[in-house]
């Protein structure tokens, strides 16, 4: 069967069981069997802290004409800097992924910095007073990657200092109160509506006489609604994040029709999918550049059983953080990528199992999109409602820069398929590990009624000072009776 993101059926269902999703998913956050994060960890995204003083964290209390700034996953250290007027900040990403540092409000900010790299940001003409310093990556500033910047009087000391403390800890005046309200309304608001929705099934736009099936993709930039009220500027495909979903038979002919209507060249490239070496989608080495206004044509065979994903090679450190990346599928799991059966682990899975859908789940973490499943943030991320009693598969793509462990709330998870190639042993998770580029194919059965929170394990990519977000969703699973 062909997968499906969010037909007519699942879509009222969900609606019904909204009710029963919200109360369920805030019992398990106060049993202890939701998302817990200590406070602190990983950062906080609560008011700058008050203009700095003589008796401050820093180890000088001269402000100095430099400052050495760090960037990780997910802090900014120190989070309190003081600085002179006109003067420097030297900026390292000290982290894995890309990272920068920009004065909120204003244009001042470094170039995007990959893991080891550095920069200096001249703050001449800054006026003294507080500011507010944040990684603009999606999603970052809420996980914690933002500090307070104190520009004062003087001419500073020719040093670079560096400050303790600068980790995001709540004080003693934090409001612990509040920090339960967020989380409780997020959870609460959860789904939540927005524009746009990814991963829709492409139908091909025509079938040649020889049963060649073409289809049409457009490389374009729009705005997307990430969560409620968060518009971006999101790279993609015909209008959606992730693009649109292909999917052929083994042994059809395919012919991509590719048109670049970005500010740059592209193309693309079948990410674990079998095509001729022309075809690969890598410029200059495999084709020629798909400039800005130009149209490429991609065509070959598709011979063999695919979970395969598509991207551009071309710059795609920029893009596909940005959303330009889809699902393409070779193939029915079932019949061509073969379904397990027998006893695994020391549970049984019967060999005339019936799935009742396939969800394509497409993981991000950086970028404009930044931390996401299939192109959205929590509460804009998509339940999933099933029966009790059903079978159903998620596929787990990783278009992103990080690890994700997908973690799936009493519902074991069956790893039978890596990279789309069927695994002789499978096995039960929890959670699973899927790092860049790789893709996982789980089985599910439905066996407890209740809403089940699905999310990345790294919890500041699902959780903030401001509630749950980001890679979060949940399976929603009616009892029998109801069904």
């Amino acid at each position: 069967m062909p997968p499906t993101s969010h037909d007519e059926a699942a879509e009222g269902r969900t609606m019904g069981a909204i009710g029963t999703a919200v109360v369920a998913i805030v019992a398990l956050v106060l049993a202890g069997g939701a998302l817990v994060v200590a406070a602190g960890a990983g950062g906080s995204s609560v008011a700058p802290a008050a203009t700095a003083s003589a008796d401050s964290d820093a180890t000088t209390t001269a402000a100095p004409a430099e400052l050495l700034v760090e960037l990780d996953e997910f802090s900014i250290s120190p989070g309190d800097l003081q600085l002179a007027v006109g003067g420097d900040l030297v900026v390292v990403n000290r982290g894995n992924i890309a990272h920068d540092l920009k004065v909120r409000d204003t244009d001042l900010a470094t170039p995007m910095l990959n893991s080891g790299e550095e920069a200096t940001l001249s703050l001449a003409g800054l006026e003294p007073g507080t500011y507010e310093v944040y990684c603009t990556v999606a999603g970052h500033d809420a996980s914690g990657m933002v500090g307070t910047l104190t520009i004062v009087e003087g001419d500073g000391e020719p040093a670079i200092e560096s400050a303790d403390g600068g980790h995001g800890d709540h004080g003693a005046d934090t409001d612990w109160a509040a920090l339960d309200q967020a989380m409780h309304d997020t959870i609460m608001s959860f789904p939540a509506a927005t524009e746009g929705l990814g991963n829709q099934p492409l139908e091909p736009e025509e079938i040649l006489a020889d049963g060649t099936k073409v289809f049409r993709l457009v490389a374009e930039i729009f705005e997307w609604e990430l969560e409620p009220g968060n518009f971006v500027e999101g790279w993609g495909y015909n209008g959606q994040i992730p693009g649109p979903m292909i999917q052929v038979d083994v042994g059809d002919n395919v012919r991509v029709i590719v048109e670049n209507e970005l500010p740059m060249g592209t193309d693309v490239h079948w990410h674990g999918v079998r095509v001729p070496n022309d075809q690969d989608g890598v410029a200059p080495l495999t084709q020629p550049l798909i400039e800005p206004g130009e149209t490429f044509v991609y065509e070959f065979e598709a011979t063999e059983p695919a979970i395969g994903m598509y991207h551009p090679h071309h710059h795609g450190q920029k893009k596909l953080p940005n959303g330009m990346f889809g699902v393409f599928t070779i193939g029915q799991v079932g019949t061509d990528i073969p379904l397990p059966a027998g006893t695994f682990g020391g549970k049984e899975v019967p060999d005339d199992i019936e799935i009742v859908r396939e969800i394509p789940m497409v993981l991000n973490d950086a970028g404009n999109i930044g931390l996401s499943l299939n192109g959205k943030s929590f509460p804009a991320t998509e339940p999933y409602v099933v029966d009790e009693g059903d079978w159903f598969v998620i596929h787990y793509y990783n278009e992103g820069l990080q690890v994700h462990p997908m973690h799936l709330h009493q519902l074991p998870q069956l790893v039978f398929a890596k990279d789309g190639f069927p695994l002789d042993a499978p096995q039960w998770e929890d959670t699973v590990n899927v790092a860049p580029g790789e893709r996982y194919s789980v089985l599910v059965q439905a066996t407890d009624p209740g809403a089940w929170v699905l999310h990345c394990h790294i919890l500041t990519h699902a959780e903030r000072d401001t509630g749950m977000f980001g890679m979060v969703t949940a399976v929603i699973v009616e009892p029998a009776e109801d069904a």
